[in-house]
């Protein structure tokens, strides 16, 4: 998206420099900066197009601090799909005399290359007019409100716009159970309110395989949404199709167009709901007749981790505060292979051996566990699973959206 619109720019008569975090492509007429600091290094207006939230944040105030390249009066137009909690963040962020606008958009790569996108944009009515000239050149501007408006309109649209594939996809591989043709519902569902959709699906449908918006990101864009706290209470088809896409990113369809999600269900997926139980390779297998986790729903449930490596062996002999690095570390990786981490820890219970060895064993927890802390349990026992353990440590995690 990034590089396309870029060209747009360029072929508009901007004079434009680019900085991609991955390699690529030079964009043709372009400066290519080797870091985001260098690109925007006396830029008059900056844009930003990333994959989400983190992206941005580490491109602007990450190892390089990018941002600190920006000068007094500077105008950061920000365009990814990141939700508006995250425009303020930047913006809180910020140096003061730099101004943003919030400007994500609706349309994926041939809207990108034709400049047919639609751009939402949250700000003042002179950083708007400001980034105008630019935007008009990408796509049909609308100015919905102030810093952040674009942001919550572009999750507001998209809560409609994907489950509503997810939906058509569910319903062909419904009406394939009843024996229905395919041809057949799609010439009934072609006189229904849902005609629209059937052309941006019909290509996937009939073979094509272009990724033009990956099914990864849909997901991403629903999280924000259905997983925030204004929609948790209210977007519960947001939220199942959320689970849906999720459910078919890990079966690997992320990389695929979120058309993908016709073939997911075609191929006979499970429901969302089904338990799955979870033993990452990254960590030790488990020592007995038990899996590392199972996931059921939006919740992972993590058994209790043990200071036992990979061979079996005890790990941090006599020592609390090496066995619950080994503990944490395990459980910090059974979370990311779920897409989840600490932060998202709901429940937490702590097993000790020795409650003298307390303020030890909490130094390391504090390190690992993000404020403010999840709920807790610390109890101590007379023995563990094995000779030498000093802790064990299970949590529950929620997992909504990933």
């Amino acid at each position: 998206m990034g590089a396309l619109m870029a060209r747009r720019l360029v072929a508009a008569g901007f004079e434009v420099t680019a900085w991609n975090r991955t390699p690529g492509e030079p964009v043709p007429g372009a400066r290519m900066a080797d870091s985001a600091r260098s690109a925007f290094a006396g830029a008059d207006l900056v844009i930003t197009m990333l994959t989400d939230g983190t992206a941005v944040s580490d491109v602007l105030f990450g190892d390089a601090n990018a941002v600190a390249a920006l000068d007094a009066g500077t105008l950061l137009v920000e365009m990814s799909t990141i939700g508006p909690d995250a425009v303020a963040e930047i913006r809180s962020r910020l140096p003061e005399p730099v101004a943003m606008v919030d400007a994500p958009v609706r349309g994926s790569l041939p809207q990108a290359e034709s400049g047919a996108l639609d751009i939402y944009a949250g700000g003042t009515d002179p950083d708007v007019a400001r980034a105008r000239p630019a935007l008009d050149v990408l796509g049909a501007v609308r100015h919905v409100g102030p810093l952040g408006s674009g942001a919550a309109l572009k999750l507001t649209v998209m809560s409609v716009t994907i489950p509503m594939q997810v939906m058509l996809a569910e319903t062909l591989a419904y009406a394939a159970e009843l024996g229905l043709d395919r041809a057949t519902v799609l010439d009934a569902l072609d006189g229904t309110p849902v005609a629209p959709l059937l052309q941006r699906v019909k290509p996937a449908l009939d073979g094509d395989t272009r990724t033009l918006f990956s099914l990864s990101l849909a997901a991403k864009d629903l999280a924000l949404s259905a997983g925030s706290e204004a929609g948790t209470d209210v977007l519960g088809v947001a939220a199942s199709a959320r689970a849906r896409l999720a459910e078919a990113a890990r079966a690997g369809f992320g990389d695929r167009d979120v058309t993908a999600i016709f073939s997911y269900l075609a191929d006979g997926a499970q429901p969302v709901t089904r338990v799955r139980k979870v033993n990452p390779a990254s960590v030790p297998p488990p020592v007995g007749h038990y899996s590392h986790a199972v996931r059921v729903g939006d919740l992972v449930f993590v058994a209790g981790q043990l200071a036992v490596d990979k061979d079996g062996n005890l790990v941090g002999d006599g020592d609390i505060a090496a066995q619950a690095e080994h503990v944490f570390d395990c459980i910090d990786r059974i979370l990311a292979d779920q897409g989840a981490s600490m932060a998202d820890l709901v429940s937490i219970r702590h097993f000790l051996t020795d409650i003298s060895l307390l303020d030890q064993y909490r130094a390391v927890v504090r390190k690992w566990v993000p404020a403010p802390p999840p709920a807790s349990t610390l109890v101590q026992v007379a023995n563990l699973a094995r000779p030498g353990l000093l802790v064990e440590v299970d949590v529950i995690a929620s997992v909504a959206g990933r």
